[in-house]
């Protein structure tokens, strides 16, 4: 989720309901050479609490030192990376590459959790490849040392975000340990969480791509396990207010062009389901600034009527 779980990013999710926010995962080498981006990564508002801030790297000096310049933010806690599965972390010994060195997983934990008085969390996934799942092994170690919960992406360091999750592991690593153990992988509804929480006995489930594509989940996960209803999908002022005050945060936190650039990832979630969302889309990528975004999308509004879809003939102008 890196460059994508950015402070606006965060606000919007915890307005919608989540009840914890981790920072995109921040370079430890980068930190602790000074590097003036990686450290903006680590910032955050009073609001996202509880927020924690998540590391990642293979070198136990870096991290040692990461981890120390990361608590100075005053965050509830931080994260260990153990699970990212992208080549340029992994095959450099950093993020899931660690399930490679068990010893050296042990070592990159235990000294960040020595070094800070926050209590420190590590992810992981099941293993590096099929052959190599000791995801059990892991969290016996993970408490051992000290982390005080473990979350779980189910998959292994060679799917990568494809194939099918294993949820059958997390029975298995609740009976191993007594720290808390959150599961994660493929939850993109309501349903996905209520069957999680069901079937496994996790203690939490943390939800990563699910809410990239739809920014209500918690809210509606939320309402889901209270009641056991769905909520009805967001009508399209809804989904238009969110994005205005996503674009609102983006550009302040990161000042207009950026902020307007680096808010297009998001407009697929945003825009999902709604008529024409294509070529909606495509028109708000040409902008680089903000006044343009919120014509071009008062004006759909505009020619939106609640009780039919957009006109054939909907031609917003460009500016």
């Amino acid at each position: 989720m890196e460059d994508v779980t950015d402070l606006p990013f965060r606000v919007i999710c915890k307005r919608m309901g989540a009840d914890m926010v981790y920072t995109e995962f921040v370079n430890s080498d980068g930190l602790v050479r000074g590097n003036k981006k990686t450290k903006q990564k680590m910032l955050f508002w009073e609001e996202e609490r509880p927020v924690g801030i998540q590391i990642y790297g293979g070198n136990v000096d870096a991290m040692e030192g990461a981890a120390q310049l990361a608590e100075s933010f005053n965050p509830d806690l931080i994260d260990i990376n153990c699970g990212c599965w992208v080549r340029d972390v992994a095959m450099r010994g950093a993020g899931a590459g660690l399930l490679r060195d068990l010893p050296r997983m042990e070592k990159v934990a235990s000294t960040v959790v020595k070094a800070v008085k926050v209590p420190v969390t590590l992810k992981t996934r099941l293993g590096w490849d099929a052959q190599s799942i000791r995801i059990v092994d892991v969290a016996r170690m993970c408490e051992q040392v000290g982390i005080a919960a473990l979350t779980v992406h189910c998959r292994t360091r060679e799917q990568g975000h494809k194939g099918s999750v294993d949820y059958s592991w997390i029975p298995m690593i609740k009976e191993a340990v007594s720290i808390p153990v959150i599961l994660n992988g493929d939850v993109v509804t309501p349903q996905d969480v209520k069957s999680a929480f069901e079937t496994t006995g996790c203690d939490a489930v943390m939800i990563g791509r699910g809410a990239l594509i739809n920014p209500w989940i918690f809210r509606q996960t939320r309402h889901f396990l209270a009641t056991g209803e769905l909520l009805p999908e967001p009508t399209i002022e809804e989904r238009v207010d969110l994005l205005r005050e996503h674009l609102r945060l983006s550009v302040e936190f990161k000042g207009e062009r950026v902020g307007v650039i680096e808010l297009r990832k998001h407009y697929s979630g945003f825009l999902r389901g709604m008529p024409h969302v294509s070529r909606v889309r495509m028109e708000l990528m040409q902008f680089t600034e903000a006044a343009p975004i919120l014509e071009h999308l008062t004006k759909f509004l505009e020619l939106y009527s609640p009780s039919g879809p957009v006109p054939r003939d909907y031609t917003p102008a460009l500016n």
